[in-house]
């Protein structure tokens, strides 16, 4: 592909320009393709991810298999041969960091040798494969490096130092656009570009020291120095985390611009008659979050408030409470969960916590895809009369069919594991708008929940109910102590054998099928040699049922294969201690609470991400017995995989943890493609490093706004609308 020279028609282009005005119809629309550019903005935000210079050669010793990479290397030595088993000719050129060698091969294409001359420097980009134990690249693209501009200084002068060590960029690229691609177009766009505004107005960039606009983008994407990428990019991070506050800002205040029903509980009424026959005392954190809830819902200001806590902090509680308050005013609330599992298990949470004669008044009701005819009548007259109070559902709920009397509250259970448009649509099932309560055991990072949810009141429940004997953590390293894997299953007998109940969770149902749970499991590592079979729950249970060890056990299986009344059954059994062993995958993952259950063996433990762990940890030792925590792996030591399975083991603390998943999983979509459907949503900003910097823009962006609004500053006006397309608009207005 050849990068277009046609220019803007009047010479000069705007942000907003199409990207066909300036790099012509054929190229625009590969750039769009590659990576979902449309505008000149986009490509100006597509920044390099590192600086190479002639005069250095990129190492070539740990380059990953099987991805694209742009690197600078020297040409060694040119080699042709002809093909074995047709006619033609191969042409092999080894090229070098200077240490290691890289092969490039080029299928009948002799005449490249003329260019590829030993000596000559230059940029290759393509996919590394491997061919006989060597890394190669075939048929790269590539740019050489100009030697007339070295030519013309005298050798070893100061402009020759300069030449060779001015910075290139080097781009994000695509198998399609390579990075110099990329570079030409970003040229050609900075060529034709007009006046910038700057959203960051003019005393926040005077009292920061930073960069105008236009200065920052010539910066980062021409720099001549190192300095000067460096100071555009300083400018360029802090634009985009003031855009990105400003635009939760502004989706804040619309948010509570709309009244809301004001619902409050009433004296002698069901939430203090609730709260009369809690056999226990809410703990420090409870009592509180419980009073900031009260307080939000008693306003005529929608609330939206975000719970995190810890597994078995008590949030179900938590909100249990704030229905009842609801409910008191004549409201209904409606719990969405994830999975049928949880939706059954948290009604019948509800119902043992309300006990019969509440439970009597308040008809909680359970509405899920797999409710016979008959039931999902009742269900639906129960909802659309008001006789149901609280009503416990999965995805149907957002069906057209349900209808509520009078939603007064919207609790989501794991609010990662649903789209924007569901949780909108459950919402708008309020005459007016419902307050909204979202609830998440996968704790947060401050900067994650200040990126995220902006425009969301974060509360924190930290402590654990008294009584808890907690939980001790193991990595088994079978790849490194392969004689360890009888233990596993010794040790789950020995628990069994003292009266209490295990839960062994599988990363898939069978050999040939996955568990489909909305997660996004973490590939496995490139270097962890042949693979071997993914442990699945149907193998593991014929191999225990098979096992002398269990010849008395009563052995359950769990997964989403399972019809509703199946999986419900199994989880009845269990939590009845009619079941002794249950084999599953993640639907286990959250809210089941079996407090006889003292053992969770995790299969194939690095398949899972950090804060999945956490949660499959959380579901033993809720009692008063010790949980043990058994996480079985098979990936090498000093692995990324590794490394996620033992930074579980060494903490119960999930704060910690969120903080280390961050860092190993090194964020690049922190408002969520997958729940957005927008691109990636930072460019340079990096919630694990840059905490300070959002709360110092969050803080600017907030005088910003109070100064006039939008109105009174344009740019940063039009800065949002660049920023954020359709639909990341949606997903930062309905979370």
């Amino acid at each position: 592909m050849t990068t277009s020279t046609a220019p803007a028609s009047d010479g000069a282009v705007a942000l907003e320009t199409r990207l066909t005005g300036v790099l012509g119809g054929r190229t625009a629309s590969a750039f769009e393709k590659a990576f979902g550019m449309r505008t000149v903005a986009d490509l100006l935000a597509h920044y390099p991810r590192r600086y190479a210079t002639r005069g250095e050669l990129t190492a070539l010793a740990n380059l990953p298999l099987d991805e694209h990479v742009t690197i600078v290397a020297e040409v060694l030595r040119v080699q042709e041969r002809p093909m074995r088993a047709r006619r033609g000719s191969i042409l092999e050129v080894k090229i070098s960091d200077g240490e290691g060698v890289l092969t490039l091969t080029f299928f009948n294409q002799a005449w490249r040798s003329k260019e590829l001359s030993p000596g000559v420097r230059g940029i290759f980009a393509g996919k590394v494969s491997a061919y006989r134990g060597a890394l190669q690249l075939a048929h790269p693209d590539y740019e050489l490096f100009a030697d007339d501009a070295e030519n013309a200084v005298a050798p070893g002068s100061a402009a020759a130092k300069e030449w060779a060590q001015t910075p290139i960029p080097i781009y994000p690229a695509t198998g399609t656009v390579a990075s110099w691609q990329v570079q030409k177009a970003v040229g050609l766009a900075l060529d034709a570009l007009g006046p910038c505004p700057d959203p960051v107005p003019a005393s926040v960039v005077a009292e920061r020291g930073l960069l105008p606009f236009r200065e920052a983008l010539e910066g980062i994407h021409r720099p001549q120095k190192n300095a000067q990428w460096q100071r555009a990019r300083d400018a360029l991070r802090f634009q985009e985390a003031f855009v990105l506050q400003a635009a939760l800002l502004q989706q804040r205040a619309e948010a509570r611009s709309v009244a809301a029903t004001p619902r409050k509980a009433v004296p002698g009424g069901l939430l203090e008659r609730f709260d009369a026959i809690l056999p226990f005392t809410l703990t420090g954190n409870q009592a509180d979050v419980g009073r900031e809830i009260a307080h939000d819902l008693g306003t005529a200001e929608p609330m939206h408030r975000l719970v995190q806590g810890e597994v078995g902090s008590g949030k179900t509680l938590v909100a249990l409470r704030a229905m009842l308050a609801v409910a008191d005013s004549g409201g209904q609330s409606a719990l969405l969960a994830p999975t049928e599992v949880l939706a059954a298990q948290h009604l019948r949470s509800i119902v043992d916590m309300l006990g019969p004669d509440l439970s009597a008044e308040l008809m909680p009701t359970l509405f899920t895809g797999q409710l016979s005819t008959a039931e999902r009548k009742r269900a639906l007259l129960r909802t659309v009369s008001g006789q149901s109070r609280i009503v416990v559902g999965t995805h149907a709920l957002l069906g057209d069919a349900v209808t509520f009397f009078d939603l007064g509250l919207v609790v989501v259970d794991e609010q990662h594991r649903f789209g924007v448009e569901q949780r909108e649509a459950l919402r708008a099932k309020g005459g007016t708008p419902p307050h909204v309560l979202v609830l998440t055991a996968t704790p947060i990072p401050r900067t994650v929940a200040m990126t995220v949810f902006g425009d969301l009141e974060v509360s924190t429940i930290a402590q654990l109910p008294a009584g808890r004997q907690g939980i001790e953590s193991f990595v088994v390293p079978l790849a490194d102590r392969p004689g360890w894997e009888r233990r596993i299953w010794e040790r789950a007998s020995e628990e069994i054998a003292r009266g209490r109940q295990v839960f062994v969770v599988c990363p898939a149902i069978s050999a040939k099928e996955a568990e489909d749970d909305g997660e996004e499991a973490p590939a496995p590592e490139e270097d962890a040699g042949p693979p071997r079979p993914t442990a699945n729950v149907e193998s593991v249970a014929a191999q225990v049922r098979a096992d002398p060890l269990f010849a008395q056990t009563r052995v359950g299986v769990l997964h989403g294969r399972l019809s509703s009344d199946e999986k419900d059954a199994v989880m009845r059994a269990f939590a009845a201690g009619d079941l002794d062993l249950l084999i599953a995958t993640t639907v286990i993952e959250v809210g089941v609470n079996v407090p006889n259950a003292s053992a969770m063996i995790v299969l194939d433990a690095d398949r899972f991400g950090v804060s999945q762990l956490h949660q499959l940890r959380g579901r033993v030792g809720r009692g008063d017995i010790p949980g043990l925590c058994l996480l079985v792996t098979y990936a090498e030591e000093g692995s990324l995989a590794r490394e996620r399975v033992d930074a579980v083991a060494a903490t119960l603390d999930g704060f910690e943890l969120a903080n280390v998943d961050l860092e190993l999983r090194r964020e690049g979509d922190v408002l969520g493609s997958r729940q957005s459907g927008g691109r990636s949503s930072l460019k340079l900003l990096r919630v694990v490093s840059d905490g300070e910097l959002i709360s110092e823009a969050r803080v600017a962006a907030a005088e910003t706004l109070d100064d006039g609004g939008l109105a009174a500053h344009p740019a940063l006006a039009a800065a949002l609308a660049r920023r954020l397309d359709e639909s990341e608009r949606a997903f930062l207005g309905k979370s």
